[in-house]
């Protein structure tokens, strides 16, 4: 008997009104045990380029790595594409189904960066068939197959860097497409007992539980952390007033950053990438319609509009609060020109590294009787209106005034971060590993 390794990648079987591709994962794994296939990472839930125009959602693919009997494999490929087939969306137009299969005990280089490039810019589906037939990897795309690109971006994301667990939970399907329904103190309480090492559960500003959805989709809640034991607990002190069907641990880059991409110069951004740059506030922020807020900044090659939108709430205030000359980085994903507006950064973070001084300026007091001046005009000097004295060689008093932002990293509020962003609860808590070495065990309930 020979015991082969498989990687097997998923992409683009949901839509905006039903379907979760990590749902048809969490059927296979069950599916797949069954079968005597042995696991040998958590089921990998890879969150790709958030700002590509036409991603579903989260824009999330998968992978299951297993070690497999050899005579089993026409099965298990069998298995996986009958369930793709079962629970994809094929009506809608814009899903486009793939499925990678790899085999080997590890990822060629070249797919890394494949990955890589797929969760920080853009790629094509041409680049992503090219590779597959080098690497000796089988597909199986639907429609417009798109989904193959982020199947393969799913097989080859191994996690070396930072890395986060996210435990979700399933509706038994008679209670799709209604409201969540599960205790809200029993969150509440869950995230303060699991902090820091859980995160994203409660909007503060807001007071208001954010780990359950609101759309379709078979999702009953997701809960984020540092690890897959936390993540477990902190379910466990979670009361659900439904039933639940089933739920599985994912191993994920989710709240890493691992979108962003530096940028050296601003005449180097593109459309639809995320970046971190650097530059000077240009312009002083303005508010535009629906309270967006408005500012650019420019460096020795370009100058570049910066947007902050009014959900993003402290970030969107401490935008407001920027005058020309702060020295700033910003994060965000970049939206394309067109006919109403310039190539603009979405911001999903500023930090403020240098602050330029706020100046103001006052009329001079009459020395004779103490009352504000008044200017005669244009280099003509001051003159009192109570008193009636004249002043030729006085000018106006400079003013340091105190700034109300300080040096600092501002981010979107809890309720409008991506699921890639890194929240302010795991900084400092970041890992590198080169190698995933944790115990697989207890992570699923079918």
């Amino acid at each position: 008997m020979t015991i082969k390794t498989m990687h097997i990648g998923l992409d683009d079987t949901d839509s905006p009104r039903k379907g979760c591709t990590t749902y048809v994962a969490a059927l296979l794994v069950e599916k797949l045990q069954k079968m005597g296939a042995e696991f040998i990472d958590y089921p990998n839930l890879v969150r790709l380029n958030p700002n590509v125009p036409w991603k579903t959602r989260g824009n999330g693919a998968l992978c299951l790595r297993i070690k497999y009997n050899e005579n089993d494999e026409d099965e298990i490929k069998e298995t996986v594409i009958g369930t793709v087939e079962e629970h994809a969306d094929f009506d809608y137009e814009g899903t486009d189904p793939g499925i990678v299969f790899f085999e080997g005990t590890g990822i060629p280089k070249e797919i890394k960066t494949f990955s890589k490039n797929a969760i920080t810019g853009i790629v094509n589906l041409d680049d992503a068939l090219k590779l597959l037939k080098r690497v000796k990897a089988e597909a199986v795309g639907f429609k417009k197959c798109r989904g193959i690109i982020g199947a393969l971006a799913a097989v080859g994301e191994t996690f070396e860097g930072d890395y986060t667990f996210e435990i979700l939970a399933y509706r038994v399907p008679e209670n799709y497409g209604l409201k969540r329904r599960v205790d809200e103190s029993s969150i509440v309480e869950m995230d303060k007992a699991t902090a820091p090492y859980t995160f994203n559960n409660v909007d503060e500003e807001k007071e208001r539980v954010i780990i359950t959805p609101r759309g379709p989709d078979p999702i009953f809640l997701g809960i984020r952390g540092e690890t897959s034991e936390i993540v477990k607990k902190a379910y466990e002190t979670v009361e659900p007033l439904e039933p639940v069907e089933r739920w599985v641990i994912f191993r994920t880059n989710q709240g890493t950053d691992a979108h962003l991409k530096r940028v050296k110069q601003l005449s180097q951004i593109k459309p639809y990438n995320p970046v971190i740059a650097r530059g000077t506030v240009a312009e002083n922020p303005k508010i535009i319609p629906r309270r967006h807020v408005i500012f650019s900044i420019k460096d020795e090659s370009a100058q570049v509009d910066c947007a902050a939108y009014e959900p993003t709430g402290v970030l969107r205030k401490a935008a407001r609060k920027l005058i020309v000359r702060d020295h700033v980085e910003v994060y965000g994903g970049v939206r394309a020109p067109s006919e109403s507006y310039p190539l603009t950064i979405n911001l999903e973070k500023i930090r403020v590294l240098k602050l330029a001084p706020r100046i103001v300026y006052y009329n001079p007091v009459c020395p004779k009787c103490g009352k504000r001046l008044k200017s005669m005009g244009r280099n003509k000097g001051f003159r009192c209106e109570k008193c009636g004295s004249r002043y030729a060689d006085v000018g106006k008093i400079e003013v340091k005034m105190e700034r109300e932002i300080k040096e600092s990293l501002y981010m979107t509020s809890t309720r409008s971060q991506r699921h890639l962003t890194k929240p302010f609860r795991r900084y400092g808590l970041e890992k590198s590993h080169a190698i995933f070495k944790g115990l697989i065990e207890d992570w699923h309930f079918p």
